[in-house]
């Protein structure tokens, strides 16, 4: 072959090649699946009354109380004091309420708190006779 044909040919498969890596850049971005987008835990949570028992129930039998730090009030939208160390969900809590699934809990006294793994944001605060 002659070499201005070689060239002609490298070239063309190299402007071939980049012009693929180009589109390929420019394609939109797929959205995550619905399934995905709802496991994703959020900074707000709505519960149902027996949504709550259920959770109350199922997380208490695995919970350690933990204490308070002074002057912390347990309110939905408040980051979790570093003091308290949110834990993760049992197993039966997230098949019963299945919302739960991805946030973590911390049970103070009287009061169940649902947090954001993420931001350490109470998205819940559930009280022991709800």
């Amino acid at each position: 072959m002659k070499p201005h044909l070689i060239a002609i040919a490298a070239t063309a498969v190299l402007t071939c090649g980049i012009g693929a890596a180009s589109a390929a850049d420019h394609q939109p971005m797929q959205k995550s699946s619905p399934s995905a987008m709802q496991s994703m835990a959020k900074d707000s949570l709505s519960l149902t009354s027996s949504q709550q028992r259920t959770a109350w129930k199922d997380i208490s039998r695995h919970a350690t109380i933990q204490s308070a730090p002074s002057g912390f009030a347990a309110s939905i939208g408040a980051t979790l004091p570093a003091a308290v160390t949110p834990r993760t969900l049992p197993s039966e809590a997230a098949a019963d309420v299945p919302a739960l699934k991805p946030y973590d809990y911390a049970l103070l006294q009287d009061k169940l708190l649902i947090v954001n793994p993420a931001d350490k944001k109470i998205v819940e605060v559930i009280n022991r006779h709800a």
